[in-house]
């Protein structure tokens, strides 16, 4: 059974910076790529970032791009968010995901993480 922890959310201030981590467990995940998305309260579930399992390809939503960098160590099964210049609305609840190719299509991932809080405040 897929296992997938997100960690490293809480509460920043605009303009700090944050790392989220997810821990992949379970199963081999080689071949398999891995995203980041985000729910704030209200609104629809949205794309963040994919890295294919290499960690070659990475691939952004327009609102990250430039400032942040998505990363992931397959020897831990691991991925990572570097996120910089937080603003109010980056706040939401992040969630990985694991898929068979890098996507912005959340329907194409099978399994998901609970997810971990990032708050900015102003």
């Amino acid at each position: 059974q897929v296992q997938l922890v997100e960690s490293g959310g809480g509460l920043v201030q605009a303009g700090d910076s944050l790392r989220l981590s997810c821990a992949a467990s379970g199963r081999t995940f080689r071949g398999y790529a891995m995203g980041w998305f985000r729910q704030a309260p209200g609104k629809d579930r949205e794309f963040v970032a994919a890295i294919s399992w290499s960690g070659g390809w990475p691939y952004y939503a327009d609102s990250m791009k430039g400032r942040s960098t998505i990363s992931r160590d397959t020897a831990k099964n691991s991925m990572y968010l570097q996120m910089n210049s937080l603003t109010p609305e980056d706040t939401a609840v992040y969630y990985c995901a694991l898929s068979d190719r890098v996507t912005p299509d959340a329907t194409l991932y099978s399994d998901w993480g609970q997810g971990t809080q990032v708050t900015v405040s102003s």
